[in-house]
């Protein structure tokens, strides 16, 4: 068998239907719109928000506070949850999903947190850490590495 000879099975696959091409193919004169009105128009129809001329709901709640949409969204781990690494030890992303310390995928990454002390010299990867926490793993003699 060639990949040319491949063809759907028998009964899969349905043809097109060719709208507008003459009445003899059941679906010319009007192709199916109905007769007039603001559906049959080109680029016709209504917007998603339209309520049939009714105030839309967007419009009718109040509005209210700010959403930033250039806010970092980070899983956060304090630095006294690596302890239960080992000395010397690669700690990722991977490694502390698999200990179930980080559950929710979060857009940005890990962010390590300053809470506490770490007492081994580790090699955390991490997309931030705050200024605490990287003297701190640094102070352990671990490595604080922005990925």
């Amino acid at each position: 068998m060639k990949l040319h000879d491949l063809r759907p099975e028998e009964g899969s696959t349905k043809r097109r239907i060719r709208r507008g091409r003459g009445d003899g193919s059941g679906r010319g004169n009007t192709s199916g719109r109905g007769a007039n009105g603001q559906n049959a128009r080109s680029g016709g129809g209504v917007g998603a928000a339209f309520e049939g001329g009714q105030t839309p709901l967007f419009r009718r709640l109040p509005k209210r506070g700010f959403n930033n949409v250039f806010k970092k969204e980070y899983n956060e781990i304090n630095l006294y949850q690596l302890n239960r690494f080992s000395e010397n030890e690669v700690v990722t992303i991977e490694k502390l999903q698999e200990l179930g310390l980080v559950n929710r995928p979060a857009k940005d990454g890990l962010k390590i947190l300053g809470d506490g002390n770490v007492e081994k010299a580790l090699h955390v990867q991490a997309n931030a850490f705050t200024k605490s926490a990287k003297e701190k793993i640094e102070a352990a003699g671990g490595k604080a590495e922005v990925i």
